[in-house]
């Protein structure tokens, strides 16, 4: 069994992520730390898990009884962490905060979006997991880079749900503002467009153009629905051999020949993503859940390689019927 501590466990990802470690086989929660909450039961705030976990929050820090800590902290605080705390030598890491995505010689994470790096994630110490938008975007792009098709701009437009701007309140997430309403935020200079852009220029060196991004609030609760533009001459049919061929050994992306709708991604750890040519036009629709592929699906996805299980294991959930 994989004994395991988690780190800020009051959030929305926290709380998927213990959802799919206490229903999985070779997973075993020791901790889940959260000052504020410390005494209090799981359940107190994450409801959801009643009849499944009866575990309660925690102050302390064990981290020589476990062999693999979940950091679901907000961008920063794992940085801190890292810099004021001893870490066990074989104490393995996965990140959730963007803290240390982008690649530096002054840390040691690896960027885990599978996909992209799959045999490095498998011996990796640690392990930076992908922010939501950013995955959705980039399973969209990565066979097209691969391919060195990637030398126009990329007009990109996508909309999430309110849980991606997390647990706390603020006047952007408020019921009564968020819904029935639609509004833009963070145009053109969203934080994940830099791991996007590292990601693209792995596969494609020469890749130097511009992702017009433009994010959008939606007022649903979970979930991704990106679609983005880029300019090709090859036609239709070449370009889904292209993107079936990269993803022919990845389980959770799927190339769907009809149109796709969010509720098919929604609850499950697929990236669904549909193509289609309009002229020199390529239109990708991509969509993902946004706490499942987009955050702690993911997480265990980047679990399961660092463990050498197999990858699907306590994630082959299915989305609602309606």
């Amino acid at each position: 069994m994989i004994k395991i501590g988690i780190i800020s466990g009051a959030g929305y990802t926290a709380g998927e992520l213990i959802r799919l470690l206490v229903n999985h086989p070779e997973a075993e929660i020791v901790f889940i730390n959260s000052s504020s909450n410390a005494g209090n039961k799981i359940t107190d705030v994450h409801g959801g898990l009643y009849g499944e976990c009866d575990l309660t929050f925690t102050d302390t820090l064990p981290l020589d009884e476990i062999d693999l800590l979940f950091f679901c902290t907000a961008h920063g605080d794992t940085r801190k962490f890292m810099e004021s705390h001893n870490i066990p030598e074989n104490l393995k890491i996965i990140d959730l905060s963007m803290d240390y995505r982008i690649a530096s010689n002054d840390h040691e994470f690896l960027y885990g979006l599978p996909e992209l790096n799959r045999r490095a994630i498998c011996k990796a110490r640690y392990v930076a997991n992908p922010g939501c938008f950013a995955t959705c975007i980039q399973l969209g792009l990565l066979p097209l880079a691969k391919h060195l098709m990637l030398n126009d701009d990329i007009m990109v437009n996508a909309i999430t749900g309110s849980t991606g701007a997390g647990v706390k309140p603020g006047p952007a997430t408020h019921f009564s503002w968020r819904n029935d309403n639609i509004s833009i935020y963070k145009a053109f200079d969203h934080q994940h467009v830099p791991e996007i852009v590292q990601s693209l220029k792995q596969l494609q060196h020469s890749f130097h153009s511009s992702i017009d991004f433009i994010p959008y609030r939606g007022d649903f609760a979970r979930g991704i629905f990106a679609t983005l533009v880029v300019r090709s001459k090859v036609n239709l049919e070449e370009i889904v051999r292209i993107y079936e061929e990269y993803y022919d050994r990845d389980s959770f992306v799927h190339i769907v020949e009809k149109n796709i709708d969010l509720k098919q991604a929604v609850n499950t750890n697929k990236c669904l993503i549909h193509l289609e040519k309009h002229g020199d036009k390529l239109l990708i629709v991509s969509c993902i859940d946004n706490l499942l592929k987009g955050a702690s699906g993911q997480a265990v996805h980047n679990m399961n390689l660092m463990f050498n299980l197999e990858e699907t294991v306590g994630l082959m959930l299915k989305p609602s019927a309606f």
